[in-house]
């Protein structure tokens, strides 16, 4: 008998039907005999509309001010979720019992919105799981030291249910999506986009990184940390499709040392419209400018991409970096209300009509000319790269968001990506 956490997105919990089929699935991998977890997203659309609800009582610039009573308010999403999924499982004859974040209790940070998970008790849940019941789990939140509610960030669902099977030692962890695994980019933007069977937590964590929806990169980093083995697949497979099918199914992210591992130079193609540059022009160029201008922006909790410095000329230079798109406006504003009368810089400049491009490929550590390759690529679609950034086995490049598809197709077609490898 294994230990199995099931995750299922907002798109699978979407309407009492589709909560209906999550049961019967849920139930048939009980019932096979498994010990089971389950950790359901709000209803599609659910955490917006909650979200919106705000807005409409709060002004935008101040919502900052009402952190924490928007955990409280976003949080209900899932925890509605988990009761009716609780209930439909009783329907199939099963027994389970649902809990809040803060009743198993996921303990977190006091960051709220983006809070991280420090500990979770299990005592609770393996007590039911020992009487024989299916427990659900609301993602996406958890309790601080103080006792209040925080959220993890969108995507959290998936970084507590990684978290959950970690904690438990779960013998694997099933995120459910909308899709039925890992493509080598968007089927969207390239139609001949290929599944792949598995990827390395390395190439995972960087795609997801670099902008694929697939997982939220907090899940594949816990999954990574705590070897935790994890598979994407399909929630809109017929509920009924035989256990052993649908658990070698969708793309298992492995490690590198597994001897089945795909062997490809790039094994996928990432990118992200969600992206913001800002530019603080005129920066006395001396030691501990980038802390004055960084740290102030990581104590706002405010995520920093891409960095770069120009040369420096007259005693000055520029200093360049991405941010959340989201996070642009906010950013924007901190810069020259406190860093830039302190450093004495000429402008603060943005664009928010930027993207990022990334190849990503654990054969790049040992094969040369791929970057150049991008490069010459882009060059001859007439794409101009603003930045680049690159590790082991990942080259992001920063371009003009009208190019991105443009970007993403030529690249896919250069590296070949719509054949398997050999």
């Amino acid at each position: 008998m294994a230990l199995i956490v099931h995750k299922y997105g907002g798109t699978s919990m979407g309407s009492t039907e589709r909560i209906r089929n999550v049961a019967k699935r849920v139930a048939k991998w009980a019932r096979a005999g498994h010990q089971m977890v389950v950790v359901p997203s709000a209803m599609s659309g659910e955490t917006n509309r909650l979200l919106a609800l705000a807005k409409e009582l709060a002004p935008a610039k101040t919502t900052d001010s009402y952190s924490r009573e928007l955990d409280m308010l976003a949080a209900t999403g899932e925890q509605a979720s988990s009761a009716l999924l609780a209930i439909a499982l009783q329907a199939q004859g099963l027994e389970s019992v649902s809990y809040a974040g803060w009743q198993v209790p996921i303990r977190t940070n006091s960051a709220y919105t983006k809070a991280r998970i420090e500990s979770i008790e299990d005592t609770k849940v393996r007590a039911d799981l020992e009487a024989g019941r299916v427990v659900i789990v609301t993602g996406f939140q958890g309790l601080d030291e103080l006792g209040n509610i925080t959220t993890l960030g969108r995507g959290g669902s998936d970084t507590s249910a990684v978290a959950v099977a970690a904690a438990m030692k779960a013998d694997e962890c099933l995120i459910y999506t909308d899709v039925d695994g890992v493509y080598t980019t968007d089927p969207r933007v390239v139609p001949e986009a290929r599944r792949l069977q598995t990827v390395s937590f390395e190439e995972m964590l960087e795609m997801a990184s670099m902008g694929s929806k697939v997982l939220q990169i907090r899940s594949v980093e816990f999954a990574g940390k705590y070897k935790v083995k994890l598979r994407v697949l399909s929630s809109f497979t017929p509920w009924d499709i035989d256990i052993n099918e649908e658990a070698a199914s969708g793309t298992l992210i492995t490690f590198e040392e597994d001897e089945h591992m795909e062997q490809a130079i790039v094994s996928g193609i990432a990118f992200s419209r969600d992206e913001a540059k800002i530019s603080v022009l005129g920066v006395p160029d001396k030691p501990g400018i980038a802390y004055q201008i960084l740290g102030a922006v990581a104590d706002a909790n405010i995520e920093v991409d891409v960095i770069i410095q120009n040369m420096s000329k007259d005693g000055r230079t520029d200093f360049s970096f991405t941010v959340n798109r989201g996070d642009y406006a906010k950013t924007i504003d901190l810069l020259n209300d406190t860093v830039l009368p302190k450093l004495g810089a000429l402008e603060v400049a943005g664009d928010a009509k930027i993207c990022k491009v990334s190849i990503v490929g654990i054969g790049m550590r040992s094969h040369v000319g791929v970057a150049s390759k991008m490069f010459r690529v882009l060059s001859e679609e007439g794409i101009n790269i603003q930045m680049i950034s690159t590790s082991e086995i990942k080259t992001s490049v920063v371009i003009d968001e009208k190019y991105m598809e443009l970007a993403v197709r030529s690249l896919h077609k250069a590296f070949e990506l719509e054949q398997a490898p050999a």
